[in-house]
């Protein structure tokens, strides 16, 4: 897109990733939302959603000139229930502006008045300096009387030049309300009701590199002219926590049809109203659909969710696809995968690197492992959920890499959250060691936004505490299997566990630091 110049209350389409482009309009950000740094941006909030994000320039284009291209090329409820928003919101601005545009005429008659009564001073003014003149004339014939009237005379041209002043007050006070309509009609645009909802349940902060934006954001390299074409197969989704919320909403958003069930039922609410179907039992959502995906909290749900009375084993049939998401250890993926081929179905793990804000943005990181042609049929779900896929072969192998990658980011945000509190202790600035941080090799969003979680004391899980513990303690035991010390990961989850003690399990990872400050 070329690089178009925009102000605050101005509407555009606005592109993230691979999405199609989507109606919103440039609005000021909150006071605490960072712009993102290095980059050219303005912040949008966008129509038919509660979504906002900071949009590169060169992402954005103006919205008249371009909305029929735009309709033409991008269809689908949601798409059209965005466009009925601005029109809704163009109709609405356009009464306000007519009230505008009667103040503004009122204001010009005032003025209009004012200058007419200026134009009737000066002609006053005009006419008492005559007087003044004819009364100088007289007091030349009439010597005696000459000088009284003369000074009355010059009395008389002092009043009338007071006069003259007064009208040039006047006509001073007419340019400042001149002045002051105009200032009117450019008084910065207000947020519309479509635009009070600021969700950072979905999108937290938005700081450093990070867009945080929400859903309307990147799939794959495969996705032709920023859309996605949903496989016509049936998708069921079984999970929906901080991960699996993000991802079935962007399967959603990108046309596939899914059927979702959760253990608590109140949370398939909001998903239903988007237009997922509802199954009442894992079993019948397998039994429903083609590919079953699930995403769920530890090896134990993961089990009892297949295994467990109405459980995914009931539903499945020769044929019947079965994708496992959730971050367990290699020997429960393993059980997994023999009880599921064993009815004759197939399987495919693929546990997500990411966040809760990374899989609302649709950038979560897939490893993948298992039956090749179900991570082929697979491709549009993982392009909607993700900015990019990875298969690692059979099954078992991505369990392995993600723990090594959890260990691995868990052991980081202990070793961070001890550098906060030593900072702390010898009297050294934490805000100037995240500065410092953020400039050096180690700067990333990862840093920067668990530095600010924790001088924020705002824990709010993006990724649970309780979790990480759990990615630390499995890869601690596959250490074990494999006989391979890991002695930093075993300091870390010493730490997790301090952290769980202290009631930190449901809050964000970030909250370990305070296993060091108690």
């Amino acid at each position: 897109m070329a690089t178009v110049h925009l102000r605050i209350g101005d509407l555009v389409w606005g592109k993230l990733g691979r999405y199609p482009p989507w109606p919103g309009k440039v609005v000021s950000p909150p006071k605490d939302l960072k712009k993102p740094r290095g980059k050219k941006c303005h912040f949008v909030k966008f129509f038919g959603t509660e979504d906002h994000a900071w949009i590169k320039v060169e992402q954005l284009k103006p919205y008249h000139p371009h909305k029929e291209e735009m309709i033409k090329i991008n269809k689908g409820k949601r798409f059209q229930q965005a466009v009925d928003a601005v029109e809704d919101f163009l109709k609405k601005k356009e009464k306000q502006g007519g009230k505008e545009q009667n103040t503004a005429r009122g204001l010009e008659n005032t003025a209009r008045g004012l200058e007419n009564t200026a134009r009737g001073l000066e002609n006053t003014a005009r006419g008492l300096e005559n007087t003044a003149r004819g009364l100088e004339n007289t007091a030349r014939g009439l010597e005696n009387t000459a000088r009284g009237l003369e000074n009355t005379a010059r009395g008389l041209e002092n009043t009338a030049r007071g006069l003259e002043k007064s009208t040039s007050s006047t006509t001073s006070l007419e340019n400042t309300t001149s002045s002051t309509t105009s200032l009117e009609n450019t008084e910065p645009v207000r947020d519309d009701p479509h635009f009070h909802h600021f969700l950072l349940s979905q999108t937290e902060k938005v700081r450093g590199k990070d867009t945080r934006s929400t859903s309307i954001q990147a799939a794959d390299s495969t996705a032709i002219n920023g859309s996605i074409t949903p496989t016509d197969k049936r998708i069921g989704f079984l999970g929906l926590g901080l991960m699996g919320s993000g991802i079935v909403s962007n399967l959603l958003k990108m046309g596939h049809v899914v059927t979702v069930w959760n253990r608590t039922v109140e949370k398939c609410d909001l998903f239903i109203q988007e237009g997922a179907r509802l199954g009442r039992t894992p079993a019948e959502v397998v039994s429903m659909c083609d590919i079953t995906f699930s995403c769920v909290s530890d090896p134990k749900a993961a089990r009892d969710l297949v295994l467990g009375p109405s459980g995914v084993l009931q539903g499945i049939r020769p044929g019947k696809c079965y994708v496992e998401m959730s971050t367990v250890d290699p020997e429960t993926i393993t059980e997994l995968s023999q009880v599921i081929s064993s009815r004759g179905g197939r399987f495919l793990e693929a546990p997500v690197a990411g966040s809760q804000q990374v899989s609302n943005e649709g950038m979560l990181v897939i490893l993948a492992a298992g039956d090749r042609t179900v991570y082929e049929d697979c491709s549009s779900c993982f392009q909607a959920m993700g900015k990019t896929s990875f298969f690692l072969g059979e099954v078992g192998n991505a369990a392995r890499m993600m723990l090594i990658l959890n260990m691995v980011q868990g052991s980081f945000m202990a070793t961070i959250a001890e550098g906060l509190t030593l900072a702390q202790a010898t009297g050294q600035s934490q805000h100037t060691f995240l500065d410092i941080l953020s400039q050096g090799q180690m700067a990333s969003t990862f840093v920067d936004q668990k530095c600010q979680n924790i001088l924020q004391g705002n824990f709010k899980p993006d990724y649970y505490l309780k979790h990480i513990q759990k990615d630390l303690r499995l890869a601690i035991s596959m250490g074990d299997t494999a006989n391979h010390p890991t002695p930093m990961a075993a300091a870390a989850n010493e730490v997790y566990k301090r952290a769980k003690a202290l009631d930190q399990s449901d809050n964000d990872m970030s909250a370990v630091y305070r296993a060091y400050i108690h």
